[in-house]
């Protein structure tokens, strides 16, 4: 299958936004919408990063990462931390270190602190295995983010 085709059917999966961030000096961290879970027991998640983004180097040498669902109020954040070449957390502003110095951003509905259990080489990306060791609940009750034919969406009534 060519990649025009593949691209195009993958615009009909609408998949959920996160961002990921990775200790480090400066620190890092990246809009994905390859985040899953991969196992409930043991707990186990997953997400895909390209070998060419700049989070990559960071991602790989971490031992925790923290992975931020977003609401659908925070396309912004998303838009941030999928622009190359910004120190993205001086432009996103309210984030603390958290264990292990990760960085845990403000205002997600969700955060979950995970360890990194392991990786796999799939093409042009690396799928990392994480396990959650803390998960909090953060942000108001609303619709998550999507990511859908091209563009972000949420779940509200058209």
């Amino acid at each position: 299958m060519d990649s025009a085709l593949f691209r195009r059917l993958l615009r009909h999966h609408a998949a959920g936004v996160v961002v990921v961030t990775a200790p480090g000096s400066p620190p890092a961290g990246f809009t994905a919408t390859s985040f899953t879970s991969v196992s409930l027991d043991p707990p186990l998640v997953s997400f895909g990063i390209a070998h060419t983004a700049s989070a990559w180097p960071a991602v790989q040498a971490a031992g925790t990462v923290a992975v931020h669902v977003l609401g659908e109020h925070q396309e912004h954040v998303a838009r941030t931390f999928a622009t190359s070449g910004i120190d993205r957390f001086a432009a996103h502003g309210a984030w603390q270190p958290g264990p292990d110095g990760v960085p845990l951003l403000d205002g997600a509905l969700a955060r979950i602190v995970c360890r990194i259990a392991g990786a796999v080489t799939a093409g042009d990306h690396t799928i990392v295995l994480a396990t959650p060791v803390h998960g909090e609940h953060v942000g108001a009750d609303e619709p998550p983010l999507l990511y859908h034919a091209g563009g972000y969406a949420d779940l509200r009534p058209r």
